[in-house]
């Protein structure tokens, strides 16, 4: 595989991207790390698009070269690169998949003046600041950034659990006590996931990611940690969706937490079947969490 272009059919920012707005050409992705670009590419030739990639060395995996129709490999920070790519290829809307670890943003990154200049603009290093504006200057170029679940539906989480086994009337105090937090750290800005043991905060994610807070809230827990993930309250559904799969769960029984809860219809589930596989030989309790409502009860898998 070359990280080289290869050649793909061409075929405002005054207002928000409707959901079921036309594509016209191909759909661009700027894709980070993970399997969320593959999958996505993947989805979206099944529907007959055609697929122009923007994929950052060190971060994007190489395969994804396979499921894409053209890609153009960047630093983290070059931006008019992607930027004439995407125009290049004919690309008037986008999406943005992956993610970038945020210990590399500060050292690989290797900004163009347009990047200097838009970081310049920016009051803090925030994960959502930095996307909005990364995707806000796209859409003043006129490549529209769509939802990032769009194509991605079909893994989605559901609502319920999900497992064989059910969380324990504490553990369900638990996951409504973390549920509350999440939402605390995510208006913030910090992170998406707590891990909770008790109604104690043993962990909350930063720049280290999911993982490192399970394993680091698990060894404190010791056993018995319920780990919470969810959309931040005013979550901009264009970046940043949560995300869990088999290396989740692989993390969790390591340092023997009990139960996952994440946000239902905003969260994506990749590999679902081994994940759940991985879920009930470990006894992990897996629950979809819905939005609340003022008259929710645990039974209905909501947090009130």
């Amino acid at each position: 595989m070359t990280k080289n272009s290869e050649s793909v059919p061409n075929s405002s920012h005054a207002r928000p991207l409707e959901p079921h707005e036309p594509i016209v050409g191909p759909i661009g992705l700027i894709a980070g790390s993970g399997r969320f670009p593959i999958i996505f590419a993947e989805n979206v030739r099944r529907m007959g698009y055609a697929v122009s990639a923007i994929a950052h060395i060190g971060e994007t995996d190489e395969a994804l070269a396979h499921y894409v129709d053209r890609i153009h490999w960047i630093r983290i920070g070059q931006f008019t690169k992607a930027l004439n790519a995407l125009k290049g290829d004919g690309v008037s809307q986008a999406v943005m998949l992956g993610g970038i670890k945020k210990t590399h943003v500060f050292t690989t990154v290797r900004p163009d003046l347009r990047a200097i200049m838009l970081f310049r603009r920016l009051k803090n290093w925030k994960d959502d600041g930095i996307l909005r504006a990364v995707a806000d200057e796209l859409e003043r170029e006129g490549i529209r950034i769509r939802e990032s679940t769009f194509g991605l539906h079909s893994i989605l989480v559901d609502e319920g659990v999900l497992t064989k086994r059910t969380p324990s009337s504490k553990e369900w105090q638990d996951i409504e006590f973390g549920w509350e937090i999440a939402g605390e750290i995510g208006r913030l800005d910090i992170g998406q996931c707590v891990v909770i043991k008790e109604r104690v905060v043993v962990a909350v994610e930063a720049a280290e990611g999911t993982d490192e807070a399970i394993r680091r809230g698990g060894s404190l827990a010791r056993s018995g940690a319920v780990v919470v993930k969810r959309c931040k309250p005013h979550q901009d559904l264009r970046f940043d969706l949560p995300a869990i799969g088999p290396q989740t769960i692989d993390t969790m029984r390591a340092v023997q937490a009990t139960v996952l809860a994440v946000e239902a219809g905003r969260t994506v589930m990749i590999d679902r079947q081994d994940l759940l596989q991985r879920a009930n030989d470990a006894r992990i309790a897996i629950v979809g969490v819905a939005t609340p409502t003022p008259d929710a009860g645990r039974s209905s898998s909501h947090v009130t």
